[in-house]
């Protein structure tokens, strides 16, 4: 489904993403790890329309997408969250997803039209979805950070993507918010057949959840292959996961 090969991006001489390769099948649950600056968050914009690419070549479903404007890409059936959340902090919640709704049927700029009326059941059954009806009603700057998180899942969701991409999904949360993330990236999957590309911090998580990962070190793809295949890889050890083994001891 998706297809990243040689992908570079440079900053002004510097190199964020130096040599990126990932290959990303149908139905997958796959994720890229890697140190902190290693480029994941780059990655993503890159593969999103949100940055552009120095150089390489990032394919959808056998089509290019390099360098497309991110409507674009995400009218095509690619959709994302975003490492800092990012939704209408004075809406609603029914408002925020009603937005995503309406902006999936080319129709955001009639919202507080007639158009509104049209998607109030569509709206209100993703409220359900992501267990948030009893907040349908509330000022997004009210929800608790994690319940945030899971509606800024929720409007990605809404715009119909076949490919979904969480950045960082359970940064800054508790165990208990951490689970219910880990359990909804599931039920996205399992239930509604969406592709997800998730970059996270939490190893142990990764590990449990991917099926397929790929390790970004110094802007370059280290290795990609199932989960004990990483695990086992000598190069992943010595640059990232002894380290972290090392921090845990």
């Amino acid at each position: 489904m998706l297809q990243v090969e040689k992908l570079v991006k440079n900053f002004d001489g510097f190199q964020a993403v130096a040599d990126a390769n990932l290959q990303v099948d149908q139905g997958q649950i796959a994720a890229v790890i890697g140190p902190n600056g290693a480029g994941k968050s780059t990655l993503f914009n890159l593969i999103t329309g949100h940055l552009t690419a120095s150089s390489g070549q990032i394919t959808f479903k056998g089509q290019p997408i390099t360098n497309l404007p991110p409507h674009q890409i995400c009218r095509l059936g690619v959709s994302r969250s975003f490492q800092l959340i990012n939704i209408f902090n004075r809406l609603t919640v029914f408002e925020n997803i009603q937005a995503a709704v309406l902006a999936e049927r080319g129709k955001s700029g009639m919202m507080f039209g007639f158009a509104a009326k049209m998607v109030v059941e569509e709206t209100r059954q993703i409220i359900k979805q992501f267990g948030l009806t009893r907040f349908a009603d509330t000022v997004c700057s009210n929800l608790s950070y994690g319940d945030q998180k899971v509606l800024e899942i929720a409007i990605s969701f809404a715009c119909r993507p076949e490919l979904l991409l969480l950045d960082e999904p359970t940064a800054g949360m508790s165990p208990e918010e951490t689970q219910k993330i880990v359990e909804l990236v599931k039920t996205l999957s399992r239930e509604h057949g969406v592709t997800i590309l998730i970059t996270e911090h939490d190893v142990d998580l990764v590990f449990d959840l991917a099926q397929k990962i790929m390790v970004l070190h110094q802007g370059r793809t280290l290795a990609q292959g199932l989960p004990e295949e990483i695990r086992q890889n000598k190069q992943v050890q010595e640059a990232y996961l002894g380290e972290l083994n090392h921090a845990r001891a």
